[in-house]
């Protein structure tokens, strides 16, 4: 991939089955493309059918492109078109979020890597059709509902199944222990944009750690990546912050920011690398394991959390969805 931190080219199986979560922009698009250009079936799930046909359009136009150049990355040898497909899925309604799961079960496909990439960030307070808090939907509930119902799907795919979460730094910046007034941003006056947006990363931190206990024993593993101040289309709710507008455009002036293919590295290294087989509670950094905050490893908090989803989640989860996620079956 050229200099600095890399990810291999680990060639794939075109029956095994990587599922990206907003796939048709920033991280999310480089990771399927490449993920793809190492011979993966790979489903990009996102809101609009339009710009996902674009996207996989794209995706081919420039694995051509590379083909042609002799510019891809040394040890692709795919040819033919990119096995990427599209599925519809809007995270900020919990409607749409059953339609796609249903969808993606009567497909009869397998399930090897779930790519929890999709997420907004630093948005205004809102709430979504739910009445849920829009970055808590997005970023973690939306999430921890596809999980719960398509985990038996992975227990059934075969070995080395992983998910994987696109968490953040931000995580730093978050609610210290669970309150639920504040996760539910019932008071205007003590919204934040950054703290909320950090505390949705955090309990997807949370996530990786609450599944990873009850997933002991399975072939599923769980890990959490940071992928840096990503040039993306997420920073288009910047734009009316004063504030965040500054903030960012002093990181990139100064040099902190990524290409999205740059963020995407640690994102594609996590779905292929073979070493991180089998390994759970991992959170990484430029493809290394990193630190979290003492928070995100406090079980008690951890475990409140997960309680809080399945109570969020009570009329979308049955009792035997419950039960396999709980691994009590």
């Amino acid at each position: 991939m050229g200099g600095g931190v890399s990810f291999p080219v680990v060639p794939l199986s075109r029956d095994r089955v990587v599922l990206v979560t907003g796939g048709n922009t920033g991280l999310g698009y480089e990771a399927a493309k490449h993920i793809a250009m190492m011979g993966a079936s790979v489903v990009i799930a996102c809101r609009s059918q339009t710009r996902a046909t674009q996207a996989i359009q794209r995706m081919n136009e420039e694995f051509r492109a590379s083909k042609e150049a002799g510019t891809l990355p040394e040890g692709i040898s795919q040819t033919g078109s990119l096995a990427v497909d599209f599925m519809e899925l809007d995270l900020a309604s919990l409607k749409s979020t059953m339609a796609f799961i249903e969808a993606f079960k009567a497909s009869g496909r397998k399930l090897h890597v779930l790519l929890c990439n999709a997420g907004v960030a630093m948005l205004p307070r809102g709430f979504t059709e739910d009445g849920h808090e829009t970055m808590f939907q997005v970023n973690y509930l939306g999430h921890f509902l596809i999980i719960a119902h398509l985990v038996p799907t992975m227990k059934t795919s075969g070995s080395d199944c992983r998910i994987i979460f696109t968490s953040s730094q931000a995580h730093m910046y978050s609610e210290r222990e669970f309150r639920e007034s504040k996760v539910k941003a019932e008071d205007p006056a003590v919204y934040g944009r950054m703290l909320n947006y950090g505390t949705s990363k955090l309990f997807q931190i949370h996530h990786m750690f609450c599944l990873s206990r009850r997933l002991k024993g399975t072939d599923i593993s769980v890990t959490c990546l940071h992928p840096g101040i990503v040039r993306t289309e997420v920073t288009r709710s910047f734009t009316d912050s004063t504030a965040l507008a500054a903030m960012f455009g002093t990181f990139r002036m100064l040099g902190f920011t990524k290409t999205p293919l740059q963020g995407a590295t640690t994102l594609i290294d996590a779905a292929v690398n073979t070493v991180w087989r089998g390994v759970s509670d991992v959170y990484l950094m430029d493809c290394k394991p990193s630190s979290t905050h003492s928070c995100a490893r406090n079980q008690e908090y951890q475990e409140k959390v997960w309680k809080y989803s399945l109570e969020c989640l009570k009329n979308y989860l049955p009792e035997d969805v419950v039960d396999s996620l709980e691994g009590r079956s």
